[in-house]
């Protein structure tokens, strides 16, 4: 399982416990709040008719028959009251009365309770010894909704409490609130999840671009490529980066030198060794002309050894890039056309014409240095490998997003045991008009620049004879 989906699902899931418990309390709780909410209305309901029923006892013809009839008329009546979502058709506020001993004298819900002794009752009971009398009882034990809320005032005459009279409330209107409720607060907390679901993505997201963006870096340098450093931020995650990049660089250096140095050992062996054979010779007496043919050897290898250090230092710089050369927009023609002038000596020197078929402005995305260093040495291959009087072609072809560039020669093509190693470093053929070879580090830099941009080089025999080197690189 990946790092990021490991992070979003833990995250999800600590969030979801939380949520869990938060809402169950909260949940727990509500009915609470919503019965503390009903009871303190309660109090003054029961206050209020406490104070009527003290009235009413004053009287010289009060009954509690009469009193009894006046609620029923109460009870009779057809509501048409809407609460919000909740429709109430019907007075549910019920209410019985006890004298000073806790015997009952008037109940609204049952009549028959009349004489029943309710003074262990709580709110009956704390009462009568002054207190605030209240309690909550299942009128129903089977039933769990049918709680009913008791809430008690006393009856005084004289300044004695001559009775207790007690209105009861039943919760099923709280629990109705309570179910309106549900869908709504069940909808809360799937957008709350889908909200937090949406927000650890996120997070798992920001958190692991970084790493990613380090494992593809790792990956372009395990394949050879130079890909940029990417951004990481300022995190740990940067820090370890850098400490990579660091460490990758040091590795790098540290094998390069070792092969540079060895390549570079095992190149200047040849001439340094005709140099030192020549010099020992010219220290022994021998006529003039012999001498000017070895003055000549140790010239040539000199300037054998000037080239080969000359493009081993182009080489060096362009493989050790860590970031990609500089862009900006290279007219193909015009490197084309500079290229063929810089060489216009050596054509006519081997009475060679050069053709060149480039569309005019058509540009790609590139290191004009570079793209000139490549076809420079692709140019002087065709022509140090073309026979006299022959023909060097240029072709650039768009391809889509990418352009073709392809060079090719009229001479005797690439042996097929040279194929797979022409790109190597070091490695060259002799010319065949006079059996030198060059540097052999012409073909290796045209390769790493083509790398570099993006793109490919192939050099291979055409049909009918000559080679085809090309150059494939991206537009942009």
């Amino acid at each position: 399982m990946k790092l990021g989906l490991r992070i979003f699902l833990f995250y999800l899931a600590v969030f979801a416990v939380c949520l869990y418990f938060t809402t169950d309390w909260i949940w727990t709780t509500l009915r609470t709040r919503y019965l503390e909410s009903v009871e303190e209305p309660l109090v003054d309901s029961a206050n209020l008719f406490a104070s009527l029923t003290e009235q009413e006892m004053a009287r010289p013809d009060f009954t509690y028959a009469g009193l009894e009839a006046t609620l029923n008329r109460a009870y009779a009546r057809r509501l048409s009251a809407r609460i919000y979502d909740l429709k109430k058709p019907a007075v549910d506020l019920n209410l019985y009365i006890t004298d000073a001993t806790g015997k009952v004298v008037l109940d609204t819900r049952r009549p028959s309770a009349v004489g029943q002794d309710y003074s262990r009752l709580h709110d009956v009971m704390l009462t009568l010894e002054g207190k605030y009398g209240a309690r909550a009882t299942l009128r129903d034990p089977n039933d769990p909704f049918s709680t009913a809320l008791y809430i008690a005032a006393p009856i005084r005459r004289n300044g004695q409490v001559a009775g207790v009279l007690t209105v009861v409330e039943p919760t099923a209107s709280i629990d109705a609130f309570l179910q309106l409720a549900r869908p709504a607060f069940v909808r809360a907390a799937l957008l709350t999840i889908g909200a937090v679901a949406l927000l650890s993505l996120l997070l798992s997201y920001l958190l692991t671009r970084p790493i990613d963006r380090l494992a593809r870096y790792a990956d372009g340098i395990r394949l050879g490529k130079h890909p940029p450093f990417p951004r990481l931020g300022s995190t740990e995650i940067g820090d370890l980066g850098l400490a990579l990049r660091r460490m990758q660089e040091a590795l790098e250096g540290r094998q390069y030198a070792e092969e540079y140095v060895q390549t570079l050992t095992h190149e200047l062996k040849s001439p340094l060794s005709a140099i030192r054979g020549a010099a020992e010779l010219l220290q022994e007496g021998m006529p003039r002309e012999q001498q000017a043919r070895f003055l000549s050897n140790i010239r040539t290898e000199s300037a054998r050894i000037a080239r080969i250090v000359d493009r081993m230092l182009e080489l060096a710089r362009l493989e050790n890039r860590r970031e990609k050369p500089e862009m900006e927009p290279v007219e193909l023609d015009a490197v084309v056309r500079t290229v063929a002038e810089s060489h216009e000596p050596h054509l006519a020197a081997k009475d060679l014409k050069i053709e060149i078929a480039a569309p005019e402005r058509l540009t790609l995305n590139g290191n004009a240095f570079l793209l000139h260093q490549a076809l420079e040495n692709l140019v002087q291959n065709a022509i140090e490998f073309s026979p006299r009087g022959g023909t060097v072609r240029v072709e650039v072809t768009p391809e889509g997003d990418r352009i073709k560039i392809a060079i090719t020669d009229q001479g005797p093509g690439i042996p097929d045991f040279a194929l797979d190693r022409i790109f190597d470093r070091f490695y060259s053929l002799g010319r065949p008009d006079t059996g030198k070879k060059s540097t052999g580090l012409g073909l290796n830099l045209v390769r790493e620049v083509a790398k570099s941009h993006g793109g490919t080089v192939r050099v291979v025999n055409r049909e009918g004879g000559g080679a085809l080197a090309e150059m494939v690189l991206p537009k942009g």
